[in-house]
Parts: structure tokens; sequence; C-alpha cells
């Protein structure tokens, strides 16, 4: 099976990283994917979350398995490293936004929480131990989605996957109920002022500064959109490209540009947003 690399160029085969903290574990998670999907690639292994989110980084495979509880970071908390991650540069030096997101499969031992939140479809798991049969399965699924990539479909929906994540976190940690940005402080001229996060049509962000954009105001903040992703609330703000965060309520419509592109238009305010690939199945059907 021929599927794209993280750059777009057709590789022989698909790449993954393994992630998990029990050697015994990666052994046998390793063979049984030998014996469903003999052309997959593992390129890396790793004992622990931060590993991870490094060897990610490092080889931009097209598949992450992670152990959703590792010491350090759990594959949640790398999961959500992983998908803040900045895209390669182009030859030009340029971000490549059409690098696309690594799947994402976690790997438990049985949780009904986390498998009914699993079935949302939005990533995939493998039940400690791996049985071939289910595993087979999530391969399937997995091989589905490359090739729907490699077609030029859609990408993963980003935003429905950081709810799964804020959803996970929350079983992983029963007693520690989120508590999301209600209020930013920016710099308005030569002023601070305190902005009510319901009030912000979008983020923006560049290389140092964050522009926050309300139907009256722009201001600046110090704050990257990787950081602001776990503050707010995923339900009411999506992330739609590495660099943006637009409020769902303030979405007036979405249409393709010439160049197939997906744009945002945002109510009460001129500005096109653009959607970048690893987040266009959000709008399935455009």
């Amino acid at each position: 099976m021929n599927t794209p690399d993280r750059t777009g160029s057709p590789v022989t085969a698909p790449r993954a990283v393994l992630a998990d903290d029990e050697r015994l574990m990666r052994d046998q998670l390793r063979a049984r994917l030998a014996e469903v999907w003999p052309e997959l690639q593992i390129v890396a292994e790793a004992k622990n979350g931060l590993e991870a989110v490094q060897l990610v980084a490092e080889h931009r495979p097209d598949i992450v398995f992670l152990d959703i509880r590792m010491p350090g970071l759990t594959g949640v908390e790398a999961a959500r490293q992983i998908a803040q991650l900045p895209p390669r540069e182009t030859g030009d030096g340029a971000a490549d936004d059409d690098e696309l997101l690594p799947e994402i499969v976690f790997i438990t031992a049985y949780d009904q929480y986390a498998v009914e939140a699993f079935e949302q479809g939005v990533a995939d798991y493998v039940l400690k131990p791996a049985e071939r049969d289910r595993l087979l399965v999530t391969v399937q699924r997995i091989q589905q989605r490359l090739a729907a990539r490699a077609s030029g479909a859609d990408g993963p929906a980003g935003p429905h996957m950081q709810q799964l994540l804020h959803q996970l976190a929350a079983r992983l940690n029963p007693g520690a109920a989120p508590q999301y940005l209600q209020w930013i402080q920016a710099t308005v001229g030569q002023a601070i002022q305190m902005i009510p996060v319901d009030e912000v049509l979008f983020f923006i962000s560049d290389e140092k500064y964050t522009r926050v954009q309300t139907a009256q105001v722009e201001a600046l903040i110090r704050k990257p959109i990787k950081e602001l992703v776990d503050e707010v609330d995923p339900r009411a703000f999506w992330q739609i490209h590495r660099s943006t965060l637009v409020n769902v309520k303030a979405i007036a419509s979405v249409t393709r540009d010439f160049r197939g592109r997906q744009i945002v238009g945002v109510k009460g305010h001129p500005e096109k947003l653009e959607v970048s690939r690893s987040y266009t199945g959000l709008f399935k059907g455009m």
C-alpha cells in the first residue's frame, strides 16, 4: 500500500512510532502488527510520553501508537503536544501547512469510559494485551484513513480530537474538573485590557504574539496557540489551523477558494480564515 509521508511525497509503506513504558507490551504489539500489517514500518519506539513527542517530531510518522498511561507525559498529554508540533519547512523555508497530523491510536487496559470515548471514531484504540482480531479492526480503519488521505480527501477532524483529549484527560483525573479561561489580559495600544473570552471571534498566532480579535478590539498577547488550545473550552473554540482558533459561534460560512482550500467567514468581521488540511475533516461535505 502506498501512502503519502508527512510532506505528501509517496513512500512504499506507512510509518509508525510506538510508545509504551513496558518493553514486553511494545514487543507484543510490534509482533502482532507484523502479523496483521506486515507492510507497516515501526521507525522508532519510545519508553515515555516525552520521548514519543520527540520521536514524532523527528520522524514525522503516519501513525502513532500511544500507551494512555505513561510516566512523565501521559499518552493524552503526548497526543496534545503532537497535535501542536510545528509543520516542517518546505524547500523555500516556508511552513508546510499541507503536512497532515499523524493518526493517533491509544493503547489502553480495558476502561469502559475510555472505550466509549474512542468509539466516537475520532481516534482508535488497542486494548492490552493486543488481540489479533481486534487489532486487525484498528488496522483496517487506519488503512482506510490513510487511503483517503492519499486520494486527497479531507484530513482528520482536529477539533473533535481536541474534545476527545479533554474528555480522556478528565477521565484519567476525575477529581480535576477543567477550568477554562474566562478572561484574556491583553495589550491594546498602550493599555492592558481584560477581554471576556466568549467575546473573542478568533485567535491568530505568529512567531511571538497571538492576535486576539473581537468585534470591537484587536489585541496582542504573549501566549501561543499550542497553550491556548488547552486553556479554552474545545466545544466553544475550534482549531482550524496550527496558528488559528475560531469561536464556533462566530463562524458565518465555510467556502472554498480557487485552490480548493476551505475558508471560514467570520460574523461581524471582514477577515477570512484559512483551514489547513489537517482540520478540513471538521467541515465535511464542503
